[in-house]
Order: C-alpha cells, then structure tokens, then sequence
C-alpha cells in the first residue's frame, strides 16, 4: 500500500468510526419485526465466539452482506467482487500465490486467506493484524487501488439505484444503502461462515458412528503436542502472530514494512517477521500457504517445520526443540499420519453449503 493510500485507508478507518458512531441510533430504532436476531449456532466443541456488541447479527443484514460479498458494484470497475479472491469451494480463499484478480491485475503483497470461523477472530485480521474488526477490515480491500478500488460515493449512488440494495438496507438497518451499512453487513455475513463439520467435528463431538483411522488418530495426537502451541483449541488457531522462521533479513522497508509483519503495527521488536497463525482447518484445500503463499504444496509445509526453520532471535521459541536445535522432530511416519488427520479437518459442507453461496 502506498503512503498515499495508507493516509487514505486510515482516513476512510476513521470516517468508518464516525459512521458507527453516528449510526448507532438509527440502528436501535429499526423495527424489529423487520430486524430479527440472526441465532449463531456455536459448535459444541468451539468456545465462546468474541462480542459483536456494536454490530449484532440479524438475518436481514446477514442476508444484505451475503448479497454485497457476490456484488461486483462495490469495485470501481464493477467486475470483482469480495469472492474474486475468496472463492467457497477453496474455503474462501483463491489458490493464488498471490492474487491479481483485483481491478488492476497487479498481484498483491501478500496472500488471500481463507475466510471461516472470523466470529472468533479476536485479535486482528490481515496478516499482521492492521485492522482490528471485520467492519474495519472490509475499508482495506474496498479502497485499495489494485483490489476494488471503489469512491464510496459512488459506490452508494449504484446501490441506490437497485430497487433490491435499497430494500435490503431498509430491512437491515432501516435506511438507505450506505457504506458504513456494506461493511456492517459484510461483516455479519463473514461472522455466520462456520466451519464445524469436517469428520474431526463428528469425531470429536460422537456424532454418528464416525471412526478414525490409525493414521488419523497418531496425526491428532502429534498435531496436539508438536503444533498446538499455535494451532491451539478446536478452532486450530490461537489467533495470534508469530515468527515461523521462514526468513532471516527484515530489513526491507520498501512498501510501508509490508515485509517486517506484525513489527508492521506494533512497533515492537519481536514481531519482526511474525504473522498470524492460520487455521488448519480446510487447509488441504486452501493451498498455497504462508502469508505471501510461498509453499504450492502441505509436503513443503511439514518439510519447513522439521528442517527448514530459519534460527533468528526473532524466531518464535515454540518451534525449537528441548535440544536447542530449531524445526519439529517428526518421522516420516508421523508425516505421513499428520497428513491423514489434516484431511480430516476438511469441512466439505462448508465447501457448497448453500446460505454461504452466491444468492443470485
């Protein structure tokens, strides 16, 4: 993001919190008959999603931010879309390395992730955590020059001219299309994209008669002691950052430090390098991996954790052995086994599940 654009981001962060602000009593006056609570179903074996006090789910403005995901007038040139680089059947990412699906074809600085179970992301998005909520975020890949690219004014202007846009805000938010309402509404439908029903969630939850094999229950045991430290809990998260060892040199600046990671909007020295830790949900289909998608496959994933990790004081201590030596002592059995349970955290409902699919 150039420095032009960064003042711009920021500026339309702050407009975006005027907004909410100034929005939050006509939101409490919605009829709600036309503004019936969306119920999230929580997993049995999730915990608690994060408070969604200022921007709580209805069905109407999950329904509005499903239709605006699909809508390619929210792009200056109205040919991308949010699903442009987060395609369902990827669990919402895009299999680039780095997209150039965006308005002006240049590819990004860093890879598309994929989108599910964002209720429980409670310590930034982005890679380095830039923007604090999903209504915050949505500014980020809406303006930028090479992603969507869009004058919210006009954005507005096209909406208010579909006789279907104008009825949905009026339903979610009692008003009219505005862009503090798009990213309200995006966010509520990113927040019901749930994935809880890959054959781990039936195991794990005694659903069924659901078995797993040998190979799939050493790969849980192995996932939980070597990599739970941040693919922690059920949701294979800690929603944290860290230092994976995958560089040594953070001294590139160009790019408003694109490349020093959280460092990026922390300040502080340890986050040089470091990056949120993706889900392992959904990741054998979700390839490539890393935040700048430099892995194509999950085999160069696991050969980086057992030999590739790069030993810099910034390098996160999880991932060195009680010997000293960084990387993650594995057989190649135990690849083998860690491999089989990965597949089992497919959720292929999450893949084609119709209320998460294009309503048009």
């Amino acid at each position: 993001m150039s420095k032009n654009n960064k003042v711009l981001h920021f500026g339309f962060l702050l407009l975006a919190n005027l907004m909410f602000s100034c929005q939050k009593e006509t939101i409490e006056t919605v009829d709600p008959e036309d503004n019936t609570p969306y119920v999230m179903e929580v997993p049995a074996n999730f915990p608690k999603p994060a408070a969604m006090q200022d921007n709580p789910l209805t069905k109407a403005g999950v329904e509005l931010g499903r239709h605006l995901f699909y809508e390619p007038l929210l792009s200056s040139t109205m040919t991308v879309s949010c699903a442009s680089c987060h395609h369902q059947d990827r669990a919402f990412s895009d299999g680039l390395i780095l997209s150039n699906l965006g308005i002006s074809g240049k590819a990004l600085d860093r890879h598309s992730p994929a989108l599910f179970n964002l209720a429980w992301a409670n310590n930034g998005l982005f890679w380095d955590g830039g923007s604090k909520n999903l209504e915050s975020q949505a500014f980020g890949p809406l303006t930028h020059e090479d992603e969507m690219g869009i004058y919210f004014p006009e954005m507005v202007d096209r909406l208010m001219a579909k006789p279907l846009y104008v009825g949905l805000f009026k339903e979610a938010f009692g008003e009219n299309p505005t862009a503090a309402g798009v990213v309200r509404a995006l966010a509520q439908f990113q927040r019901t994209i749930i994935s809880a029903n890959s054959k781990y969630d039936r195991y794990k939850r005694k659903e069924g008669q659901v078995s797993f094999s040998e190979d799939e229950r050493l790969g849980m045991q192995l996932v939980q002691s070597k990599c739970g430290g941040c693919h922690s809990t059920d949701l294979f998260t800690d929603n944290n950052y860290h230092n994976n060892g995958i560089d040594t040199d953070f001294s590139d600046d160009s790019k408003d430090w694109v490349y020093k990671g959280r460092y990026r909007i922390s300040y502080d020295i340890k986050d040089l390098g470091a990056y949120k830790t993706p889900s392992l949900r959904n990741v054998m289909v979700s390839a490539p991996y890393m935040h700048d998608g430099r892995f194509a496959t999950i085999d160069e994933v696991l050969k980086h954790y057992r030999s590739g990790i790069k030993n810099t004081i910034y390098t996160d201590r999880l991932l060195f052995q009680a010997n000293g030596n960084p990387g993650i002592a594995l057989s190649d059995r135990e690849v083998k086994a860690i491999k089989a349970f990965l597949i089992s955290l497919t959720d292929e409902k999450l893949l084609s599940e119709a209320k998460y699919a294009n309503p048009k």
